[in-house]
């Protein structure tokens, strides 16, 4: 098993009070709050599709949320181009956090899509992480090498779902 260290807790360790995938939207959703400006945010950026801002428990300094104002639980049920616009903008919130006198050296993009990725709010959103040599952060893998053959089945099966 393989987890992200650091960044969430691990999704197959049982957590009290977690729920599977609640579709919760309004005054339920501290997403939709922050969105609807009915909650505090350190905002980055904003506009009609999205709301950026830092994240209350950031993993390294400059960690923050790029979220969409629609309510999406997660990639199923976003936008095709809210989800574009949300990567767009996180493009931009990289490139600023480069250019700002934060220690950065590199960048992650992480989503989390469902409890067993080990998403903990249900209103899909996505972290941008700055990085720099020693920073604490580590993405943890533990990767297998599968035969050729393995890799065209599970490519077929993927392949054979496309809508």
């Amino acid at each position: 098993m393989t987890w992200l260290s650091g960044l969430l807790p691990d999704p197959m360790e049982p957590r009290s009070g977690v729920r599977n995938v609640p579709e919760v939207t309004g005054p339920g959703c501290i997403f939709c709050a922050i969105a609807d400006g009915e909650a505090e945010a350190s905002a980055v950026h904003t506009d009609e599709r999205v709301v950026a801002f830092m994240d209350i428990r950031p993993v390294v300094r400059g960690h923050l949320l790029v979220v969409p104002r629609r309510h999406a639980i997660g990639l199923a049920d976003l936008d095709p181009d809210d989800g574009a616009h949300m990567f767009r903008v996180a493009q931009r919130m990289a490139a600023a956090i480069r250019r700002s006198d934060l220690h950065c050296e590199g960048i992650n993009l992480f989503l989390a899509d469902g409890q067993a990725a080990g998403q903990t709010i249900f209103h899909v959103h996505l972290h941008v992480l700055p990085r720099h040599p020693g920073d604490g952060f580590r993405v943890q893998l533990d990767p297998r090498f599968p035969s050729r053959s393995e890799l065209d089945a599970t490519a077929r099966r993927v392949r054979e779902t496309l809508a």
